[in-house]
This record gives structure tokens, sequence and C-alpha cells, in this order.
């Protein structure tokens, strides 16, 4: 699975609420789309007009910090982000961010050398990003297998209805 968009630089520290506000929580809890128009508002406004489909997210620091909501990294893939790389991801947003289907990469050089509109690729199986506006690369540690078919599915849930069944041993039915 290969991700190739233009790059949308953020800092440190984009926390949950920054993605999507708490005070949207229970405007359109069944229905994330009406949501969408909130993504990012306060960090870059009208985001969700700007955003196209396979743009990656490239952050600093502690990348979706504060509370679990999973609803900012559905979201951030509602709006059509393809990729979110940062220097490092707050854990529960990590694993939802998984979970939906976002891939989310741990990266220390790229987000040095990136700035907004670059255009970025991310291979997950080959295990790189590049900025091939910059001509900068940076390996990472593909996922393993059971991880790339879920994000590939679009998410766990989708993994499981299309396969009934989760993709590691020893996974019940």
């Amino acid at each position: 699975m290969i991700v190739r968009g233009r790059c949308w630089k953020l800092g440190d520290n984009i926390s949950t609420d920054h993605i999507i506000s708490g005070k949207y929580k229970f405007e359109a809890i069944n229905d994330l789309g009406k949501m969408t128009v909130h993504v990012l508002e306060e960090v870059i406004p009208g985001f969700y007009e700007k955003v196209l489909p396979g743009d990656v997210i490239v952050a600093g620091r502690n990348f979706g910090k504060g509370s679990s909501r999973e609803h900012a990294p559905r979201l951030l893939k509602l709006v059509g982000v393809g990729a979110v790389v940062a220097e490092s991801f707050a854990h529960i947003f990590y694993r939802n961010a998984i979970n939906v289907g976002l891939p989310v990469i741990v990266a220390k050089v790229i987000p040095r050398f990136t700035d907004t509109g670059d255009l970025v690729e991310v291979d997950l199986e080959g295990g790189y990003i590049r900025n091939l506006t910059k001509n900068v690369e940076e390996r990472f540690k593909p996922f393993p297998p059971e991880v790339r078919l879920v994000l590939v599915s679009g998410g766990i849930i989708e993994y499981v209805k299309k396969h009934g069944a989760l993709p590691w041993r020893g996974a019940t039915r």
C-alpha cells in the first residue's frame, strides 16, 4: 500500500481536540460526515475543503494527545487524509488510528525536512517515507503483515466484515 499526497505540516502536541473539538462530540455522533467541516478547523481553517484524498499530515511530537475519542482518526480518514507521519504519537491515538485503518508512521527525519505543500509518499510494505519535493527519504520498520491487512481493508471492523475473523493467529470467529 502506497500513500501519496501533499503534506500538511503541523507542530508538536496536536491534540484530539485540535483534530475535532469536544464541543462537537454529540452534534452528529451518528453521522460523522456532518462533523467533517470541523476537522482541524482551529489549526487550519477550512481544512476539510482544502485536503485532497491521500494527503499526508506531517507533525512533530505527541500527535493525538488528549482524550481517547476515536472520532479523531476516523474523521481524518473521512476527509481524505491518507497517512499521518509524526515524531511521536499518543498511544491511544496510535492504536485508534490503526483500528480505523489510518496509517500512522513514526519518523524523525521527514518532519524536520518537510513543509506544507511538499509531495510525500509513504510505502507501508517497503517501509519508507519520501519527500518527493525535497528528495529526502527515511526508512521505518514496516508493520507486521496482519496490521497491513487491517490498514488495507480500511480498519479492523472492515477486515472482520470481509474475512469473518481477526487476521492474527489464535483469533476466534
